[in-house]
């Protein structure tokens, strides 16, 4: 392969004139931050199109670019190439022609990765470019059918879930293909982004699902015979007992993958038909999300980064889970920590480090709840404390008294909109004048997929698709909206990524009077929207308007104005 001497993918990046240079300086800024390669990140940011990087790669390398990397594969071949280097570093054997091994791959400068792999198969290899998701969706198919059907031919006698040993799972989770099973599952979930992994037994199958942007779609599966054994491998990896099939367990799983350290965390509960599994994937090295990162419009981030400046008070992120509130209280922190302020968190569990901040995880098992942790976290002398979730009345009103005693208090509700976190806190017991005088702000949020900026194509509205959005009648002309029509970068889902929508309610005196009147969410919410309050559909609309989100995800998961 002709790889210019001393060339990286920056230098020819900058002579190539497929981005400019305050892109280019962007672009490793986000590599520095996140620890992604720099050509992963040019195509994330919508820099440049990755056919149109691949195809100047290939022009400069002397490599020829391919689709439809399913037509040109040969089955017989993936054998050249155990499953966990394919998968760790995203190359595909595709045929064998005079000798050399021909692979796929969308990262050509990886060289390292293809010096490695003609070390493996002790031979010449040649590589071709390919899109991304093509090889990943490649991958994860015939490396997986391959091992069902390696496990379908060893004719195992499934015995009942009732009458398995120790001895039974602790062998049946050893056997090199259930091992090499269960890491093409977790490899395949952080090479596809997904925030989850849902392993769940059923009367006649198992079904495994990743979830991805919020939302779940599903993967090649196992037989049925194989899933106390595939729990069993993920018992042992998580250090649980895989005696104890009657009571619920969790865990942590920790690997690195591409040199990024993973954080898993594993629930296992006894179901009707077997255990099932979910695992939440956290990237240790993916690093804090700024302010300006969430998707909060200009005028939202002005007024939200003023108020968490603010010397004392709470302030609430509220939201259903998975709406990204705990990343909006990181991201809060992150900006307003100094050497001078001490910050303590409290939290179930702890997400992900905060240099500079003292971080505790609750442990309920031996005592320490949310209320007990803050209670004595007051006493340690902190400027700012986050409480990862108010839960109960004891934790509100420690949470409160230390607002008022000079503290700045951040924390989370489950909560439909902003104005209802404050009726929520008078429904645990808390006194209204104390509601008033300490909450000093509340963001709700939301997470909206994005349209693939790939196949992204214009779209005519109907009237009643703008009516539930709650465009008004005489704008319904001019509005425009777009839709994703699938490709092989968005697994043709039409979506890519997620941002949030948000609406943030400052408590002005107005607020603080209708809480002292005991006044509905409805109320302090119309009243809030006449003040200027955008709320969470008016910021959704408007990621409508500007072809970033589609009308369906919006309806998905923002509820209609009724004020």
């Amino acid at each position: 392969m002709a790889i210019p001497l001393g060339q990286s993918l920056r230098d020819l990046l900058a002579d190539s004139g497929l981005l400019t240079a305050a892109q280019l300086q962007q672009a490793l800024r986000e590599c520095e931050r996140t620890g992604e390669r720099l050509q992963a990140v040019v195509v994330r940011l919508g820099f440049a199109p990755e056919e149109q990087v691949l195809r100047f790669l290939g022009d400069r390398l002397g490599l020829q670019y391919v689709r439809d990397v399913e037509r040109l594969l040969n089955p017989e071949v993936l054998l050249k190439v155990p499953s966990e280097f394919a998968l760790r570093h995203q190359v595909l054997p595709l045929q064998q022609e005079n000798g050399t091994l021909v692979v796929a791959t969308a990262d050509p400068l990886n060289v390292s990765a293809l010096d490695d792999l003609r070390l493996l198969v002790e031979g010449e290899i040649r590589p071709v470019l390919a899109p991304a998701a093509e090889i990943s969706e490649a991958i994860e198919q015939f490396y997986m059918e391959r091992m069902f059907r390696d496990m379908a031919e060893l004719q195992v006698e499934e015995p009942a879930a009732d009458d398995l040993e120790v001895s039974d799972l602790q062998k049946m989770a050893s056997e090199a293909l259930v091992i090499k099973l269960v890491n093409v599952v977790l490899h395949q979930a952080i090479q596809d982004r997904a925030s989850d992994i849902h392993i769940e037994p059923f009367e006649t199958h198992t079904r495994i699902r990743y979830r991805v942007d919020g939302v779940l779609r599903e993967a090649s599966a196992p037989p049925k015979r194989l899933h106390p054994a595939i729990v069993s491998r993920v018992k042992i990896l998580a250090d649980l007992n895989i005696a104890e099939r009657r009571l619920p367990q969790d865990g942590r799983i920790r690997l690195r993958f591409s040199g990024r350290q993973i954080d898993m965390r594993v629930s296992i509960v006894p179901t009707l038909f077997g255990e099932g599994v979910v695992i939440r994937l956290l990237d240790k090295s993916a690093g804090l999300l700024e302010l300006e990162d969430l998707g909060m419009p200009a005028a939202a981030l002005s007024q939200f980064a003023a108020v968490i400046r603010k010397p004392h008070g709470i302030i609430l992120v509220t939201g259903p889970t998975g709406s990204g509130k705990t990343t909006t209280l990181y991201a809060a922190l992150s900006r307003i920590m100094s050497p001078e302020r001490k910050v303590i968190t409290i939290e179930d569990p702890v997400e992900y480090q905060i240099p500079g901040a003292n971080q505790i995880n609750v442990r309920p098992n031996i005592g320490l709840t949310f209320a007990s942790g803050l209670r004595h976290i007051v006493r340690q002398d902190p400027d700012i404390i986050m409480v990862g979730e108010i839960r109960d009345h004891e934790t509100a009103d420690i949470a409160i008294h230390a607002a008022l005693t000079g503290h700045l208090v951040f924390s989370t509700l489950h909560t439909n909109d902003s104005a209802g976190a404050l009726t929520r806190l008078l429904d645990m017991g808390i006194e209204p004048y104390l509601v008033a005088s300490s909450v000093v702000a509340v963001l709700a949020q939301r997470l909206v997929r994005l349209i693939c900026p790939e196949c992204k194509q214009p779209l005519t509205l109907d009237p009643e698709a703008l009516a539930e959005l709650g465009v008004e009648p005489e704008l319904r002309g001019s509005f425009s909206a777009c839709r994703g029509g699938g490709c092989d970068r968005c697994r043709s889902t039409g979506y890519l990524g997620r941002t949030g929508v948000f609406e943030l309610l400052l408590i002005n005196e107005e607020a603080r009077s209708q809480v002292l009147e005991k006044a509905s969410a409805s109320q302090i919410k119309q009243c809030a929207v006449a003040s200027g309050m955008r709320t969470l559909l008016v910021d959704a609309r408007e990621k409508v308007r500007q072809g970033r989100a589609t009308v369906e995800e919006v309806l998905r998961v923002c509820q209609r104005d009724d004020v």
